[in-house]
């Protein structure tokens, strides 16, 4: 058993261990000027911050009046961020050492993400972590992307782990919503500041308003061994 007892820990992805946020908006951007949608802004984006990828197209078919299928946009969507994240993509320093350390202290780890496997991949590949993290869920292999919890449940199953025992590291609202509903704990790093109020952050174990400024691997790791001492 490792050193934080029965705890296994799930990691989102984009904008939690890495940064991938400005790759996915550009890819939006690029998608929506194929079709004829000339003026998606920063601001536009970030209403879909932790969002799954087809259920942000799903959204743009309704609100832009797209004729072209979900599916279509998807693949867009899906090609254009590959392009991008195959040469510019970064993991947080800190999430990375945060990574690094439990690996090597045997916790089992996940990661959960709303991208497709593919992105997933190529952004693990690209970072270097997929030397860490092995178990890899996407929205797309399960019924419902988040704030629904079953790309955390279903981590869970994959790492042979009870839920209660599960720790989600998460950087948005719909994600935290998701570790509440699964029944997870969770250590919530808000991407958008300004949304470090939003209720479903309030349900976060540990919650760094500050976001991966104030984001340090000591001090998670302290909370998670603090956790597995107490219960």
């Amino acid at each position: 058993m490792s050193t934080l007892g029965a705890l296994s820990v799930i990691f989102d992805l984009d904008g939690t261990l890495v940064d991938s946020e400005p790759n996915y908006y550009e890819a939006g951007r690029r998608t929506l000027a194929e079709y004829g949608v000339p003026d998606f802004s920063w601001a536009d984006h970030e209403a879909y911050v932790g969002i799954s990828t087809r259920e942000t197209v799903a959204d743009w078919k309704r609100r832009y009046a797209l004729e072209a299928p979900v599916e279509e946009l998807l693949a867009v969507k899906n090609r254009h961020y590959l392009e991008l994240a195959r040469t510019s993509v970064r993991a947080y320093p800190e999430m990375r050492a945060l990574v690094e350390r439990l690996a090597d202290e045997g916790v089992p780890l996940a990661v959960a993400s709303g991208s497709s496997r593919e992105a997933i991949a190529a952004i693990l590949a690209r970072t270097g972590l997929d030397a860490r993290l092995r178990t890899v869920v996407s929205a797309d292999e399960v019924a419902r992307g988040k704030p629904a919890p079953d790309v955390f449940l279903e981590a869970a199953r994959r790492i042979g782990a009870d839920p209660a025992d599960c720790v989600v590291v998460e950087d948005a609202a719909p994600g935290a919503a998701a570790a509440h509903a699964a029944g997870m704990r969770c250590i919530a790093v808000p991407y958008v500041a300004a949304q470090a109020d939003a209720p479903e952050f309030a349900t976060a174990g540990l919650l760094v308003r500050g976001g991966q400024d104030e984001f340090t691997a000591r001090a998670a790791y302290d909370w998670l061994l603090d956790v597995a001492r107490t219960g």
